[in-house]
């Protein structure tokens, strides 16, 4: 309890910094996007396209269809507001980092995460943390009380519970998807079951990608795994890299099969590129 609490409070404590880091990352990445449109019962215009078979006559817009040899219907963007369960890893792993990389993975996971959240907010989406009793949010003051909230987040290891995910809800998950294929595979099935669809983001650090290290090295577990000792860590390189690549493969399999987006991310890279990808992916 105690470690949770302090956990809690060194957050609390760079809550400012951290909001501000997430909002001038949305913010970047919000020049030039205009929410995630999509076709459907509202007054915004959305496009113009040409006439199909089966649309009704009355959507046509007969001042666009003067001006070609074709026939165009009107239509507008759909403008209910979904839910969006949002994820991230707070297990000991993810509280790492070498020298290669500026920031921990956990610390990145926080910054996408509520950076993403602040672009659904600013398009009128609503927002929640997965498996906590919080409220759904909608609009920019949220998102200091999501924040907040990934302050009471307890920590540990595994994939979340997700215990009142609704139908045709979206979800995000973010974290180093190092563990068991076998439980991934088991809590996407759940979610296609839904059905819910959404994105997983894996964050790796640069040292975890390529193992850069040579000679004689002592690996020490961060959730009770023990320690290794590899006395020429550049012969085993080539096998660690397959052996990841193999994960990530496997990850992007179960993804795929429940009909989720799945994208990779390292710490030493811009936080925007994978903002961009994850808003993107959301919206496709």
């Amino acid at each position: 309890m105690k470690a949770e609490t302090r956990r809690a409070e060194a957050l609390a404590a760079r809550l400012p910094p951290l909001l501000l880091a997430a909002e001038r990352v949305a913010a970047t990445i919000a020049a030039g996007l205009h929410g995630r449109r999509r076709v459907g019962t509202g007054e915004s215009f959305w496009q113009f396209r040409p006439f199909a078979t089966g649309d009704a006559t009355s959507r046509i817009d007969w001042r666009q269809s003067a001006k070609s040899h074709r026939t165009f219907v009107r239509e507008t963007e759909w403008e209910a507001a979904q839910t969006c369960f949002l994820w991230r890893d707070a297990s000991p792993s993810m509280h790492w980092r070498s020298d290669l990389a500026p920031v921990e993975k956990a610390a990145r996971a926080e910054l996408l995460l509520l950076a993403l959240a602040a672009l659904l907010l600013r398009g009128g989406e609503r927002v929640r943390l997965i498996d906590m009793v919080t409220p759904f949010s909608s609009g920019t003051a949220a998102l200091a009380g999501l924040a907040a909230a990934l302050g009471q987040a307890p920590e540990g290891g595994g994939l979340p519970l997700a215990r009142e995910i609704p139908r045709f809800a979206q979800i995000v998950l973010i974290s180093d998807f190092l563990g068991p294929i076998a439980e991934i595979r088991a809590l996407l099935g759940r979610f296609a079951a839904l059905p819910a669809r959404g994105m997983l983001l894996q964050i790796l650090d640069p040292a975890e990608r390529d193992l850069p290290y040579d000679g004689r090295v002592r690996f020490l577990g961060l959730e009770g795994e023990g320690e290794t000792v590899i006395p020429r860590v550049e012969g085993v390189r080539d096998a660690y890299r397959a052996r990841l690549a193999a994960q990530r493969a496997a990850v992007a399999d179960c993804a795929r099969d429940a009909g989720f987006g799945f994208a990779t991310h390292t710490t030493d890279r811009p936080p925007e590129t994978a903002l961009l990808g994850l808003y993107m992916g959301l919206s496709a």
